[in-house]
């Protein structure tokens, strides 16, 4: 069955056709995607009629906050009550951006699991793990975002539809989840997506300017020690790796978001084929992991850190202290030297 199959199109539009209300959950932590697979969704079917909540588990970065609809958003870390019951009165539920409720956080996972709505998942992760009515899953894509565009132009027939707001949604999480179309982003579709959306009249520089010259003093500096003090270089077996510690983030201000994007830093060496960025939380380490090539991440995180994702960017949290996070991590390189030893790379 192909991903936007007409018999799954025509499912929704008939749970559709006998619902009043929307709602809308996303992972937590939500980065461009995320926020922009939401709140496109948002802005199509609220100018359809329907009642529609956004619910995002905690606050979004502030450099998200601009995109259209966010100031309707319900942040569920604030305001729980008004969370759950957006859920529990939810006639659709849309899933995006994640493959199972738990990436949703403790507070948020039971509610989605206990929602009597009619489920729709659009996700482009691997192993989707989620109780759904119906599923568009596949990790051949950008972006959440992406799908959501392909899933609104087989919903509707007017494209007038999908509006200026809807376009900048979708743009913003196409742009961030490839590094400014830097890394899966080798589909011709993907760029007829593009054009489309920028018939729309969005302005691809100023949502740029917006996302990317919009950072907080306490990123930059964070950044700055990250690449001065906490790059480990680990040649033998081109790996590199940073880490930050919750005193290091407290010194500096640290604020939602500050952090994305730091792990990418550690591919830009020349000869580096895998890097690794941890983040000290109040109960665990949050460890994101990145790759060029064949190197598989998802494989990587699960097999050693319980953790999981894409081929070439996953994540997983490790409950130890920093320095048994980083202990384990180099003794697991150990077992590389043959995989990534730099002459495969030469």
């Amino acid at each position: 069955m192909t991903l936007f199959a007409k018999s799954k199109i025509n499912e929704v539009k008939a749970a559709l056709k006998n619902a009043k209300k929307i709602a809308i959950v996303t992972h937590f932590n939500s980065d461009g995607d995320a926020v922009g697979s939401s709140l496109a969704l948002y802005q199509y079917f609220s100018q359809e009629g329907f009642e529609v909540n956004v619910i995002f588990p905690n606050p979004v970065p502030h450099f998200l906050t601009w995109i259209p609809g966010m100031d309707k958003a319900i942040i569920a870390e604030r305001a729980l009550k008004t969370a759950k019951k957006a859920l529990q009165e939810a006639d659709i539920l849309f899933v995006v951006d994640m493959n199972a409720a738990h990436r949703s956080g403790v507070a948020m996972e039971e509610p989605i699991k206990n929602s009597s709505a009619f489920k729709i998942l659009i996700d482009h992760h691997l192993s989707p793990n989620l109780d759904c009515n119906v599923m568009f899953s596949t990790t051949k894509t950008t972006s959440t975002c992406e799908l959501v565009y392909l899933f609104l132009e087989k919903m509707i027939e007017d494209k007038n539809k999908i509006t200026m707001d809807v376009a900048t949604c979708i743009y913003v999480g196409m742009i961030t989840d490839t590094g400014s179309l830097s890394y899966m982003c080798n589909q011709p579709k993907t760029y007829m997506i593009i054009s489309e959306l920028m018939k729309k009249g969005i302005d691809g520089e100023l949502i740029h300017r917006r996302i990317y010259d919009n950072y907080a003093e306490s990123r930059i500096k964070l950044l700055g020690l990250c690449l001065s003090q906490r790059l480990k270089i680990m040649r033998n077996v081109s790996t590199t790796y940073m880490f930050l510690t919750k005193k290091d983030l407290d010194d500096n201000g640290y604020r939602i978001g500050d952090t994305e994007g730091f792990v990418n830093y550690g591919l830009s060496l020349k000869g580096i084929q895998f890097t690794a960025f941890f983040t000290e939380r109040d109960d665990r380490i949050r460890i994101s992991f990145r790759s060029k090539g064949n190197f598989d991440v998802n494989l990587f995180a699960r097999q050693h850190f319980n953790g999981g994702g894409h081929k070439n960017a996953s994540a997983a949290f490790c409950y130890d202290t920093m320095e048994n996070a980083i202990k384990k991590f180099e003794k697991v390189m150990e077992s590389y030297h043959e995989i990534l030893n730099p002459k495969n790379f030469e």
